[in-house]
């Protein structure tokens, strides 16, 4: 999915041009299934949480929960929302 691809680059762009060094990856069960194609193209140690569900959070290990700017939090669920209803249109259509 590029659209992954997109939100995560965008996400790991906006740590760095804050001058963090994003590292790490807290990845929900569902968003691991869905982006399992791209994760290791992004260079980061991944962690699976289950709580994350289809989200996941990127973010820079050396300031993780000392400063709520060490993180972004993005999620696929808005794209599996438009892929089902882009199946149902196509199912509709005869």
């Amino acid at each position: 999915m590029n659209e992954i691809r997109d939100i995560v680059e965008k996400a790991i762009k906006e740590l760095e041009e804050e001058g963090l060094e994003p590292d790490i990856m807290l990845a929900g069960p569902g968003f691991i299934e869905h982006a399992k194609d791209v994760l290791s193209s992004f260079g980061l140690r991944i962690y699976r949480i289950e709580e994350l569900g289809y989200d996941a959070v990127i973010a820079d290990s050396k300031f993780l929960g000392q400063i709520k700017r060490a993180s972004r939090r993005v999620s696929v669920e808005p794209f599996l929302s438009e892929k089902h209803m882009w199946e149902e249109i196509e199912r509709l259509e005869v």
